[in-house]
């Protein structure tokens, strides 16, 4: 029996695919469990509709975060921090001390979990951070660390 896949399924393929399986196994788990319709017709072209309108609506995100992106490139955040000696802060920056920065200095609100720091800030510096903004579109934020004296 050809079934249409709604999501993946170990073993058996991808959401999205049309698949080759057994009678019993499609009638008694996947279409139960909604992993999968029969692959009639009427399912295949309603699921390419679907993908249309998806790949449609992504390209405008897209498009938005894009110009989103653009900005956030162009802009850097400065972020003061109590340092000890050798520039070393007491702590480090996260990801939500960006986000707040961002917000704060720019007026850009973006998720810290979009925000992409590989190991944490702990020196005073100037660093490049990776911003996840959509699927298909990221940004880099300039991010200065400044000192203010620790007691």
């Amino acid at each position: 029996m050809k079934v249409l896949l709604l999501q993946e399924v170990k073993g058996v393929g991808e959401a999205g695919q049309v698949k080759e399986v057994a009678e019993g196994y499609a009638r008694n788990y996947l279409i139960p469990k909604k992993l999968a319709v029969a692959a009639t017709p009427a399912a295949l072209k309603e699921h390419e509709q679907r993908q249309a309108a998806e790949k449609k609506r992504q390209a405008k995100i897209d498009e938005e975060m894009r110009e989103l992106g653009k900005r956030i490139s162009a802009s850097s955040v400065t972020i003061r921090s109590k340092v000890g000696e050798g520039g070393k802060l007491y702590g480090s920056v996260t990801t939500a001390d960006v986000s707040e920065a961002m917000e704060k200095q720019l007026g850009l609100v973006v998720d810290k979990r979009k925000i992409e720091i590989e190991e944490p800030i702990r020196h005073v510096g100037e660093y490049k951070v990776p911003v996840k903004l959509s699927k298909n579109v990221g940004a880099t934020i300039t991010v200065i660390v400044e000192g203010e004296e620790g007691e």
